[in-house]
């Protein structure tokens, strides 16, 4: 209790057992008196003191974003048309395939959905999407809750007529703090490779091999994943298990040793900050922002310039424009690596073209 709520309480003992002793009613009214000035005293100081908490999680916002964003209907429209008209830089492939990968809970199905909603015009929530418990509703590449591997188009629009983008996100159940729960680190590498076919159930006691039904011994470059993405939980970054950063750690060098490129997603960043919460406008001029993403990044050992934060849709029923950018901007941000990707495998094959026309010689 502060100095100016102990002389609030003594002043309103003494007046109290000054009344009580004048009106003659004794002791007992002036120790009740006491009780009540006593009571009131503590519950106003405990307001005060509530009141002052509170301000705590109100942490200033930065004059200067550390990221630039133009927040304009201009800026989605923008990004919306770079989605759509986008093609990937190998004429062999006709999509680009992205694989999200993430602890239970962490948003992966929700920014699949998300994504969707931002091109259907309306918020869906087709996908079931799982909770922080001990498994995962989506046990396969899947937006559905059934055991099947499924990858998903990204729609250029509402109606079925407006066609497909050249982008496929993929779904995959979430990956444990080790071998015994989750996606194992042999079965994802397996899915970047191109080997599991389309409605395989992943389970780790039966890890996929050459005979399992539908197996592909040589998939072509169509078939393989030309981007991995993490996902991770802004609201969980300080209580995920110690051990799934080193699973994190584990599934980046042996996914780079394929030469495949990896980014970040970081989650629910309005359920960190208040501000942010209430205008997504202020993410770059968040200092709880972006000391999590700090955090992310150690978490996957990955730089901060490898991540995005995003807010997925979840309770809204309607689009929501600086919501879209921020989605729209991740998704740019993917394109760019999946670009790099086939950037890389193009040189590669020229490379060894030229190599084997010198061993020719």
């Amino acid at each position: 209790m502060d100095t100016r709520a102990n002389q609030m309480f003594t002043f309103s003992q003494e007046k109290l057992f000054s009344l009580s002793s004048k009106d003659g009613t004794g002791d007992a009214v002036a120790i009740s008196n006491r009780e009540k000035a006593k009571s009131t005293a503590f519950s106003l100081n405990k307001s005060k003191a509530t009141n002052e908490a509170s301000k705590e999680f109100w942490f200033p916002l930065l004059e200067s974003p550390w990221r630039s964003m133009i927040w304009a209907q201009e800026t989605r429209e923008t990004l919306v048309e770079m989605v759509k008209s986008y093609k990937p830089a190998s004429e062999c492939v006709p999509e680009a395939r992205v694989l999200l990968l993430g602890p239970v809970g962490a948003g992966k199905s929700s920014f699949i959905s998300s994504v969707q909603s931002v091109f259907s015009g309306r918020v869906l929530n087709r996908a079931m999407v799982g909770s922080s418990t001990s498994t995962s509703f989506t046990k396969k590449v899947s937006l559905f809750p059934t055991n099947q591997l499924r990858s998903f188009s990204i729609r250029k629009g509402q109606d079925t007529a407006d066609g497909s983008t050249s982008l496929v996100l993929c779904d995959v159940m979430g990956i444990g703090d080790g071998e015994t729960a989750g996606l194992t680190l042999h079965d994802a590498l397996c899915i970047i490779q191109g080997h599991v076919p389309e409605g395989h159930q992943f389970s780790p006691e039966q890890p996929v091999k050459s005979e399992t039904p539908g197996f592909m011994k040589k998939p072509t470059l169509k078939d393989k994943v030309h981007c991995v993405v993490f996902v991770v939980d802004a609201s969980k970054i300080n209580t995920y298990p110690k051990g799934l950063s080193t699973t994190f750690q584990k599934l980046r060098e042996h996914i780079s040793s394929l030469g495949v490129h990896q980014v970040a997603l970081l989650t629910h960043v309005d359920e960190v900050c208040k501000q942010t919460s209430q205008d997504i406008t202020n993410v770059y001029q968040s200092t709880t922002v972006q000391q999590t993403m700090a955090k992310a990044g150690a978490l996957l050992g990955m730089a901060t310039s490898y991540i995005v934060p995003v807010k997925n849709y979840s309770s809204q029923l309607e689009l929501e424009e600086n919501t879209d950018i921020l989605l729209l901007t991740a998704v740019d941000h993917i394109l760019q690596y999946v670009n790099m990707y086939f950037q890389d495998t193009e040189g590669n094959v020229q490379t060894n073209q030229i190599s084997s026309a010198l061993s020719g010689f």
